[in-house]
């Protein structure tokens, strides 16, 4: 039981006795419990029930967002009975056996096993369900219980979360077959074909293996699954409810940025429940091969409703696109985040129907995108403003004070003792920097509507082949897609740079240049 004491009588005691040991699971601090999860599986155990079904039982509960072993959800109808039953379908194949008497398989691990063999043998439907059809014929009475075809198995898949949209994109990064140019078989910018060609398929229409595709997860039923656990859904209000509002920042709602956004709209703010999003996305190599260039990109989704230990967790990390290599996509990457803007327009205009397991309610829930997180590099790419040569500064813009280095035909950027006060000491002191006196101010923010007319009528095509696009201002190289959604001028801090990220790069580079490591 907790007991009140002063600051200084808290202060002293942890000097003297320190912090509990063990104390990992912070219960006392908002963090779910654990204890649930560790009796049933010490009970598991002790009974000889296989870790197996253990694991496809966690599995379920993980993708519903169902704590381990709670039974908040009940069959009488506390969530939508659509959800519901897809829940206790998979909590029943999850229990029941392959076969009387089987104790390694259950109906759910079998056939996720077999998918599982389907992707690393680079098996085909076909070769699928004509195994599926050996198996049922051999051993009759056992598989009884098993998907006949892979389309079966594939429902099963799509019920899990695990469920995807494949868009077919052009090699050189111009436009996606999708909506109204999703029958075209090839790119109308470049020309190039859609499909893989060989010597006896000349034009690839007999096999319609595509190019290049773009792997959409859809956003929708994931936020949908964050209000079905009451747990869960009550933690999406703690930003409203339970944050602490003294003026120190300790979590993006306590920044300027989410409260102008929440006095310029405040009908997405009426209702605490509608979800804040920032979006991440960087590079990385898929082949764990430094010796090799490949670039796959992925964008991430954070919903910042929850509280500072849980929202930056990987179980609340939505990954939307995975954006195929070899290369970056650079400029290009508007291309590929056409799904993704069109799938947030959607959700702010018009929302989704949720049922939010907390206050055994529909509710219709809307979301808004906050800003970017990305390196530099990923910087330029998302906002459009080119973070290299002369105006390379993205908060100075126009304004930036760059200087070309004779010898090293390098820029380097000066002017930052613009940002200290007036009277700062440091404007003056000439001999510590670049020998002038500072006496310029801080340049103006730019704002989104700044951007909006200034990029209003300019028209840019996409593609690595493109040529003759307009001479843009300054280093601005395209107008983000971002502002296609509704809101996005009004973000006062629209991009964010990933400081970890950057530090990391930078010790690499310098740790190779001692070194002459390429």
């Amino acid at each position: 039981m907790g007991v009140c004491v002063t600051k200084m009588e808290a202060y002293d005691h942890l000097k003297v006795v320190g912090f509990i040991k063990g104390y990992n699971n912070w219960i006392a601090h908002g963090e779910l419990s654990n204890y649930n999860e560790a009796t049933s599986n010490s009970e598991n155990t002790s009974t000889g029930v296989s870790n197996g079904t253990n694991d496809m039982q966690d599995l379920v509960h993980d993708v519903f967002g169902i704590p381990h072993g709670t039974n908040e959800l009940n069959r009488e109808g506390d969530i939508p009975v659509s959800e519901a039953e897809k829940f206790y379908k998979l909590i029943d194949d999850s229990q029941q056996d392959l076969y009387s008497g089987c104790k390694n398989f259950s109906k759910l691990s079998f056939i996720i096993r077999l998918l599982h063999l389907k992707c690393l043998g680079k098996m085909s439907n076909k070769i699928f369900n004509m195994l599926v059809e050996l198996l049922r014929e051999a051993f009759p009475e056992a598989m009884t219980n098993l998907s006949s075809s892979y389309y079966e198995a594939e429902k099963l898949m799509n019920t899990l979360g695990l469920g995807y949209e494949k868009i077919d994109a052009c090699p050189n990064d111009c436009s996606l077959y999708w909506g109204s140019a999703e029958k075209r078989t090839s790119c109308e910018t470049c020309n190039e074909l859609r499909w893989v060609v060989s010597e006896n398929d000349p034009t690839g229409e007999k096999r319609k293996i595509p190019q290049k595709v773009l792997w959409h997860f859809p956003l929708k039923p994931r936020l949908q699954r964050l209000f079905m656990s009451s747990k869960i859904a009550s933690q999406m209000r703690w930003h409203e409810e339970k944050r602490t509002k003294d003026g120190c920042m300790r979590h993006p709602a306590d920044s300027p940025a989410w409260q102008t956004f929440d006095h310029l709209h405040p009908e997405f703010a009426k209702d605490c429940r509608n979800v804040r999003l920032g979006l991440a996305s960087d590079g990385f190599n898929p082949f764990n091969n430094m010796s090799s260039t490949h670039s796959t990109w992925h964008v991430v989704l954070i919903p910042y409703n929850l509280p500072p230990w849980m929202c930056m967790k990987q179980p609340y990390f939505m990954l939307s696109l995975l954006i195929p290599g070899p290369s970056s996509p650079g400029n290009n990457i508007d291309v590929y985040l056409q799904s993704l803007v069109k799938e947030l327009t959607e959700l702010w205009d018009f929302g989704i129907q949720t049922y939010d397991a907390s206050q055994k309610e529909n509710f219709q829930l809307h979301v808004a995108l906050l800003w970017t997180i990305s390196d530099f590099p990923g910087y330029a790419m998302l906002s459009g403003w080119s973070t290299k040569g002369e105006y390379a500064c993205p908060v100075c813009h126009k304004f930036t004070h760059a200087r070309r280095l004779t010898h090293s035909f390098k820029y380097c950027y000066m002017g930052h003792r613009r940002f200290l006060d007036s009277k700062h000491k440091f404007r003056k002191q000439a001999q510590f920097f670049d020998g002038t006196e500072e006496h310029g101010k801080r340049p103006p923010l730019q704002t989104g509507n700044m951007i909006v007319s200034e990029l209003r009528d300019l028209q840019i095509k996409f593609g690595k082949l493109v040529k003759g696009n307009p001479k843009l201002p300054f280093n601005w190289k395209k107008r983000s897609i971002f502002f296609d959604l509704p809101y996005w001028k009004d973000n006062v801090l629209r991009h964010n740079l990933d400081f970890m990220h950057i530090e990391k790069n930078v010790c690499e580079n310098i740790w190779g240049t001692l070194l002459d490591d390429k």
